[in-house]
């Protein structure tokens, strides 16, 4: 009797198996378009400028700046009068999303690879090592009214969507994940990046260099490679890190992850194996982290895509690295981007503008504000030395604050209409 139940049992698998071959559902649906993995492995190319469409993270590095294209590569600027920045060129590089320098030498993501490239001579950026496979499959953003259709990673990497209608078999999934997170002549230009040190990157970073080592944050996992040899980018380990990891900032021998839900801290005295130190747990939210001396600063977003309706700035206590504590929490309306230079925080808080705070007594900060400018709308900030670099809704702008009471707009390269 149990043998006849147990081939029973089978026979109806193998029906229901047969059956659902011969199902398929015909539907309205994003179709990818795709390219091909020999494509993407020689589509780097350096061309004249182009308009700021879709911008995305910013990166500074001896008075130049660059400026990523959300998928699609990195505007290159001469800013070395930043009253009057100059665009250099475009570097293609499809499915770029984040960057880091150090020396000569440009780092950054292309879909499913990591790559380096010789920034010694701006007129001739070329790639001088490419690490495949390495990184998680991405799918570009796509309209949200209709469903994903089945993908197939074997045709190469999704670099656009068709709206149209599909046949296929039934799917659990409809929608999966992508990263957030879009003319001058170059013979006038002459020079290069300098090959000493590492760049300055945004609060929004997955990016970061310490020594020779590379680390990049992807989700859960954070992926470290020796850079020591730029010829040749080795993949040292990937480890997991926890949940929900959204940004990075490094200083000195540590390193702060901003996840979904709080601060992670990572001794980085041995830059190959990162050692867990603490944790510092908040609501669900979106948090980008910048740090100085013994305090760090959080800003938490609330909305659809980040699970929660808190928005705030958290200034944590990092006097015992193993053991952060909250100082304080200061309502915010929808922060994203932050940045300090010595005792001033700015602040893009969304709609309500930019906040600039002097923050000497982490007790008092909204007791402290130095200035409001409701209408400056920006995503990040970096701060200089007196000069503030600013990714906004409509642009990228460039303001001296030397008196933070009365910043002066020095430029803006404005977000072209498409």
């Amino acid at each position: 009797m149990k043998k006849q139940i147990y081939y029973l049992i089978i026979l109806t698998a193998i029906a229901l198996n047969a059956c659902t071959d011969k199902i398929s559902e015909i539907f309205i649906a994003n179709s990818p378009i795709y390219m091909s993995y020999e494509e993407l492995r020689s589509s780097i190319k350096q061309v004249e400028s182009q308009e700021l469409i879709k911008p995305g993270k910013m990166y500074f590095k001896d008075d130049y700046i660059f400026i990523v294209e959300q998928m699609k590569g990195i505007h290159v600027i001469d800013n070395s009068n930043p009253t009057s920045p100059q665009k250099v060129s475009f570097i293609e590089i499809p499915g770029t999303v984040d960057i880091a320098i150090k020396g000569q030498i440009l780092y950054t993501d292309s879909y499913v690879d990591l790559v380096a490239l010789d920034l010694s001579d701006l007129n001739n950026i070329t790639e001088v090592s490419r690490s495949e496979d390495v990184l998680p499959y991405i799918l570009p953003p796509y309209d949200e009214d209709y469903p994903v259709a089945k993908l197939d990673e074997d045709k190469g990497v999704v670099i656009g969507w068709e709206v149209k209608k599909v046949k296929q078999s039934p799917e659990f999934n409809y929608y999966p994940m992508f990263r957030e997170m879009d003319m001058v002549n170059l013979a006038q230009y002459s020079g290069g990046i300098t090959s000493s040190g590492v760049g300055v990157g945004g609060s929004m970073a997955r990016f970061g260099i310490t020594g020779n080592t590379l680390y990049i944050v992807e989700s859960s996992e954070l992926h470290i490679y020796d850079i020591s040899n730029v010829s040749s980018l080795t993949a040292v380990k990937t480890t997991g890190i926890g949940w929900g990891i959204e940004t990075m900032f490094i200083l000195e021998d540590y390193m702060f992850l901003g996840t979904q839900n709080g601060m992670l801290i990572y001794d980085i005295s041995v830059p190959i194996s990162p050692m867990y130190i603490s944790q510092f747990w908040h609501v669900t939210s979106c948090d980008p982290v910048v740090v100085q001396d013994t305090l760090a600063y959080v800003t938490l977003r609330g909305g659809s895509n980040c699970w929660s309706d808190i928005n705030e700035l958290n200034i944590i206590s990092i006097n015992n690295i193993e053991e952060p504590y909250l100082v304080k929490a200061y309502p915010m309306v929808s922060p994203y981007g932050l940045g300090i230079d010595g005792e001033v925080l700015f602040i893009c808080d969304g709609d309500a503008g930019l906040k600039i705070y002097n923050v000497s007594d982490p007790l008092t900060v909204d007791e402290n504000q130095i200035a409001h400018y409701p209408e400056i709308f920006g995503y990040d900030v970096i701060p200089l030395n007196g000069n503030l670099l600013l990714i906004g809704e409509d642009g990228f702008y460039q303001y001296n604050y030397d008196d933070v009471e009365n910043i002066q707009l020095l430029s803006k390269i404005e977000i072209s209409a498409y």
